[in-house]
């Protein structure tokens, strides 16, 4: 994690980063941490590059998203297992058969609340997913 800002309110938020920062390009923060949570930018099928991996491939662009927020996560303190809340944007909500068996191998116990939703376009058109969560920091 790198830089601090106070909000108005007193509240610290701690920009979440990671060595390359795959957004800080795009202006963008990984994450923010607010006290006990972490909040995540969506995490696309991207390399630490920022280059999409898995094209027209949707398991392993989900399992890049997944593994994406999981270094977010790590790096605040976080991890899958602390997951409380996820939004899945799908290009085509066909796919849901294709995550379900993800949450199993990648979530903890109990599963998060998940909201899982099919979206006309994502930021780059070779995207297939993008994943945004909220975790827990800590124990």
């Amino acid at each position: 994690m790198s830089t601090t800002g106070q909000h108005r309110d007193g509240a610290s938020r701690v920009r979440v980063t990671a060595d390359p920062d795959w957004y800080e390009s795009a202006g963008i923060s990984l994450g923010i941490r607010v006290g006990d949570l972490v909040f995540t930018s969506g995490q696309a099928p991207v390399d630490e590059h920022g280059r999409t991996v898995g094209a027209g491939n949707f398991e392993a662009q989900a399992r890049r998203a997944l593994a994406n927020l999981s270094t977010v996560l790590t790096h605040a303190g976080s991890g899958l297992d602390r997951l409380v809340k996820l939004t899945v944007f799908v290009t085509d909500v066909a796919h849901q058969d294709a995550f379900a068996p993800l949450r199993a191998e990648f979530y903890g116990t109990p599963p998060p609340a998940e909201s899982f939703v099919q979206v006309a376009a994502l930021a780059d058109p070779a995207w297939l997913i993008e994943i945004e969560a909220v975790g827990v920091v800590g124990g």
